[in-house]
């Protein structure tokens, strides 16, 4: 063994023992005849300390150690005469009577600590490094908790871990597939799974009603903001349930592991339709840990001379808390943000909510205070509050409102990572329209279940009819969504046919599912969570990437190892291969 203790495990009952600990320098320190060392492993730090009087050439040795050398001791453990409270070591240190280098290291590129000089470029170059420092490492071992915890949670409820297979077929619906090529079957090509959709719902099909499986999908889409082409899972599955069933299962581990890892208690999470989501605060994931919520102003801003409401779909508002004393470029600089291409919306209307009762607004023009007066009531805006209206198509406008919201919900400190606003949002539509395919596509996924009174709609108006779907969704971001699946040949062949399907296409891609529901499928439904953004967002951040051990960059690519990366000819012509050039 390189060492007897790690190096945040010493304590001063420990006092006079003789131990070995093997880690690397984090720094050193030179005092008069003295010379003191940090060494950290993953556990924490201890102090080493030699000492010219007692053995000159061990100091001398000691000196000439770098930054991130690897390094094996042998010492006593003494009392520390400078305590230093902020470390669990910090009563002790080593007495060191042998040094051993186990490894020498060249000057890191950034400073292995808390802070950083290093960019997130040079980190993601040097991850291996990276995951030395504190912040990236308490990430990772914070992600283990979580998915321990899930384990045990969903075992204790005899669901079963099952793996499901990586080399799958390609599936033209949802996002575009990573292909591997076969090599045994030239010309042919298997993908690297989305999600276990389909082999979740032939488990169900085989009898094991409840699984689950920690698993990574892949998607080859353009990355937004803090996505990953390969994304880790907590997929499950469950037969003989009905939609209450599922939300109560994965309700019960959202608050085990929120009161496990935070000692939080929640009551039961607050349920709101998809319409009333998009109504009330313009998307999908509401943030509810604040208030702003829409006020929509049609009944109360069209009926003057204002042709910008005049013409819009939707004329709608937020009130922003005490913000009546913003100056005029504090308002215009707001103003900027919503036209900035990301955001697109054309210009904002404000009114001040004055403390006498009094309204001052940038369409005084057209409106007097009776109309201003109806939009304060509109949007539950108070005396001190500031009143921001955005107009234009219905969808768009939420949208835009929707980001302008979240945006001031920063500024203004109203999203506190330590504070958690759980809730569903149910009753999804089942099909969304597709303005470039000009054709419906399925919000969720093909398998998705129609609520049963809906399905007269589907020849008539599919864009109304609603699934049997659910989202959780936790401080403004989705961290878990599924449905109720179809369960029955005729209802999943009638599904395929609307998303426009010929018989053959879907025999073709999917007849494996549709002929297993010939042989007694049983009702099921499920749900997957995502674990790198639910990990993320009760480790207090919204970015993903220091929960992987090693991500990908905005590109899709690993700088680290430089992938993707071509490959040989040889490979391609066993691979019965050719390539041509991309398009410009």
């Amino acid at each position: 063994m390189h060492r007897t203790h790690t190096c945040g495990e010493l304590r001063i009952e420990d006092l006079g023992k003789t131990v070995t600990l093997s880690g690397w320098v984090q720094k050193s320190r030179d005092l008069g005849g003295m010379t003191f060392i940090d060494v950290r492993d993953r556990y924490g730090i201890t102090q080493l300390t030699f000492n010219s009087e007692d053995n000159e050439s061990l100091r001398t040795q000691a000196r000439e150690l770098g930054r991130e050398y690897v390094i094996k001791v042998t010492g006593t453990v003494i009392e520390r005469s400078s305590k230093n409270p902020k470390i669990p070591t910090g009563d002790i240190e080593i007495k060191v009577s042998n040094l051993q280098v186990l490894n020498e290291s060249k000057l890191p590129p950034f400073t292995i600590e808390d802070e950083t000089d290093g960019g997130e470029g040079i980190r993601m170059k040097y991850r291996y490094l990276d995951i030395r420092r504190n912040p990236v490492k308490n990430s990772l071992l914070f992600r283990h908790k979580v998915t321990q915890e899930v384990r045990n949670y969903l075992s204790a409820l005899d669901f079963c871990e099952i793996e499901t297979p990586y080399l799958i077929k390609s599936t033209p619906e949802g996002a575009r597939d990573f292909i591997v090529p076969s090599r045994m079957n030239p010309g042919q090509f298997y993908a690297l799974p989305q999600s276990p959709q389909t082999f979740k719902q032939l488990l169900m099909v085989g009898g094991m009603d409840k699984y689950f499986q920690i698993v990574k999908c892949f998607r080859d889409e353009d990355l937004r903001a803090d996505r990953q082409p390969e994304f880790t899972q907590i997929d499950c599955e469950m037969s003989f349930v009905e939609q209450e069933d599922i939300l109560n299962v994965f309700e019960g581990m959202t608050r085990h592991l929120l009161k496990t890892i935070h000692g939080i208690e929640l009551d039961q999470f607050p349920r709101m339709t998809f319409d009333e989501a998009m109504r009330t605060y313009g998307n999908d994931k509401p943030d509810i840990r604040f208030g702003m919520k829409f006020g929509e102003l049609n009944t109360v801003a069209q009926h003057k001379d204002f042709a910008i409401f005049n013409n819009a779909e939707l004329v709608v508002g937020i009130a922003v808390p005490g913000a009546a004393s913003y100056t005029r470029k504090q308002i215009d600089e707001l103003v900027d943000w919503v036209k900035r291409p990301q955001v697109g919306a054309s210009g904002m209307v404000y009114v001040k909510c004055e403390a006498d009762g009094t309204y001052k607004s940038s369409v005084d023009k057209f409106y007097d205070q009776a109309d201003l007066a109806q939009w304060a009531e509109a949007t539950g805006a108070q005396a001190g509050d500031l009143i921001l209206i955005l107009s234009g198509p219905a969808n768009k406008t939420r949208a835009q409102l929707s980001a302008l919201r979240m945006e001031l919900g920063n500024r203004m400190g109203l999203r506190k990572p330590n504070e958690f606003a759980p809730l569903w949002v149910v009753d999804f539509p089942l099909l969304e329209w597709d303005e470039e395919t000009e054709r419906f596509h399925a919000m969720h996924h093909p398998f998705t279940s129609p609520k049963l009174e809906d399905m007269p709609l589907l020849d008539t108006d599919p864009g109304k009819v609603r699934a049997n779907a659910y989202d959780l969704v936790l401080n403004g971001n989705e961290i878990g969504g599924g449905s109720i699946r179809i369960h029955d040949k005729d209802m999943q062949a009638l599904m395929f046919k609307h998303l426009g399907f010929t018989p053959e296409q879907a025999q073709a891609q999917f007849g494996f599912l549709m002929n297993a529901f010939q042989y007694g499928a049983p009702p099921h439904g499920g749900l997957a969570f995502g674990l790198d953004r639910l990990t993320a967002i009760l480790g207090g951040q919204e970015t993903i990437r220091d929960f992987i051990a090693f991500p990908k960059n905005n590109s899709g690519r690993d700088v680290m190892i430089d992938a993707p990366a071509e490959i040989a000819k040889e490979q391609l012509d066993e691979l019965s291969i050719s390539l041509i050039e991309p398009k410009k």
